[in-house]
């Protein structure tokens, strides 16, 4: 059920129904809106007349049932879109669209640090790189962990981009937390119940990425994972999923972004780099995904895709990444947004 407040009802009031909702046995979760303030009360939906009997309550209009099973990530809840906020600069879900980029992998310091300086001059907002690799085959490169996330801050800092890095185990949650602005979660692990409830409780955005083989309605319950925790900062990411098609490494579900832009308020970033898995294909899809209506992408960009430990192919060079960014600013003005 959800609790709205009446435009003007002070703390509290929203206070007393936040007691109240933990009385009866509820969870509640609150949502800034941005003239009324909604509470989310989770629990056994069997006691939805309890809940009802909040009307009543100084301060709140209605209650409402929820009707999907995603609760917190529906846009029932919150009818306007969702902003998440990563570092002190970068908001998601506004009316700039932001690019995410740089290398697969994080090689060595010399290799992200001027990736970093590469992206920025281009015009990317947020740096990428891995520094712990979930790999299909156990004798992949599997990243420098630690030492990685060093090196990642310090491009950071000598760039002022915040960066998103991958975490892949509930254990090095709180690690990569310590060093990362936004923490990922992979394609591989958008179902480890135990990861998504852990970084619901990490305290950093989260860039939530699709399942290979996931639906719609399974990709918004990972994403309520996380949110029942109390983490309200999730961004959706859709990179592809498996279908018959061999002509690209997944099948990019661009139709995703306006159905994600209709059954919930979180933002949706795109990942043609691993949709495609050719660097060939990446700029198409990237104006694609701006036309329509992404809030951001996750481009792999790498100095020398050639001799990349992972996904090479699929990494645009800097030259590259330039020409598309420019490109790419006339498809965002277009939909009367920047980069």
């Amino acid at each position: 059920m959800i609790i709205v407040m009446k435009a003007g009802a002070g703390k509290k009031d929203r206070d007393e129904v936040v007691k109240r909702i933990k009385e009866l046995g509820y969870k509640p979760h609150i949502i800034h809106g941005t003239t009324r303030d909604v509470i989310g009360a989770i629990g056994d939906e069997r006691g939805k007349l309890v809940l009802q009997s909040l009307e009543n309550m100084h301060g709140v209009e209605n209650v409402l049932p929820i009707l999907q099973p995603y609760k917190l990530a529906s846009s029932e809840v919150k009818h306007e879109p969702s902003q998440v906020k990563v570092g002190s600069n970068v908001v998601i879900g506004g009316n700039k669209v932001v690019v995410m980029a740089g290398p697969c992998s994080v090689e060595s310091e010399e290799q992200i640090i001027e990736s970093a300086k590469l992206v920025k001059e281009a015009g990317a907002t947020m740096l990428r790189g891995g520094a712990f690799k979930p790999r299909t085959s156990p004798y992949s490169f599997q990243g420098l962990e630690e030492e990685g996330l060093k090196m990642l801050a310090k491009a950071r800092d000598l760039t002022g981009l915040p960066f998103v890095t991958e975490v892949i185990n509930p254990e090095t949650v709180d690690l990569v937390a310590d060093y990362a602005d936004m923490l990922q979660i992979g394609a591989r692990n958008s179902q480890n119940f135990a990861l998504l409830k852990k970084v619901g409780q990490c305290g950093k955005p989260i860039l939530l990425k699709r399942g290979m083989a996931m639906t719609i309605q399974e990709f918004l319950m990972s994403a309520e994972y996380i949110m029942s925790e109390g983490n309200q900062g999730v961004v959706l990411c859709e990179r592809g999923i498996r279908t018959f098609e061999t002509a690209t490494r997944n099948t990019l579900d661009l139709s995703a972004i306006p159905v994600l832009k209709l059954k919930t308020h979180l933002p949706v970033v795109i990942d043609p780099s691993h949709g495609t898995g050719n660097y060939h294909y990446v700029a198409p899809m990237c104006y694609a995904a701006v036309a329509a209506g992404a809030d951001g992408l996750i481009v792999e960009v790498h100095p020398d895709p050639e001799r990349a430990s992972s996904d090479g192919p699929q990494s645009l060079k800097p030259k590259k990444f330039a020409a598309m960014m420019e490109k790419l600013r006339l498809f965002a003005e277009a939909d009367g947004r920047s980069l």
